[in-house]
């Protein structure tokens, strides 16, 4: 498990930012957060991040990042209340080495914290949004949903450090 601190929302979001770099495939060295073994290309399904955490661990903050990190310029928000927000990637996306080609043309934030059956989220399409490898989707609170997520969905614990501003975040 590969573990950072950070120590401000603005240091979270920029954790997003990177571990959404990776995704893409546009990582700037000092290797993968992920272990290298998340695959991309060839893939037969989505990438999923299921974001475990208490309330106010940080997950929403760094799905900010992590969207921001993907091309999305709009206002992200948590979506508590509607369960599930759909975001449209650009084409292409800007990184300090130019602009590259997206291989994902969806990312979807999921909040099951209100969910008391999964079937909510089956009524909404989230089998086909997870089958679809275009797609990126992040999930807080999936132990909700654990028995709808894949094997390969790729597991971050969020958690308070030490002084109440510290953040714990660790990619399993």
């Amino acid at each position: 498990m590969k573990t950072y601190r950070s120590y401000s929302s603005q240091e979270t979001k920029k954790l997003g930012v990177k571990l959404a770099k990776q995704v893409l495939g546009f990582s700037s060295g000092g290797g993968s957060a992920f272990g290298g073994r998340l695959k991309v290309v060839g893939r037969k399904r989505a990438i999923i991040l299921a974001l475990k955490g208490d309330l106010g661990s940080g997950k929403t903050t760094f799905v900010q990042g992590f969207l921001r990190g993907l091309g999305v310029k709009k206002r992200v928000n948590s979506p508590t209340f509607v369960l599930m927000k759909r975001f449209t990637l650009p084409a292409s996306v800007k990184t300090s080495s130019g602009k590259h080609g997206s291989r994902f043309k969806n990312a979807y934030h999921l909040d099951c914290y209100r969910i008391k059956k999964p079937k909510e989220l089956m009524d909404l399409g989230l089998r086909e949004i997870l089958a679809d490898p275009e797609n990126v989707v992040l999930v807080e609170w999936p132990e909700k949903i654990q028995r709808f997520l894949p094997r390969t969905t790729k597991r971050l614990a969020f958690g308070h450090g030490q002084n109440i501003k510290i953040r714990v975040i660790g990619v399993l």
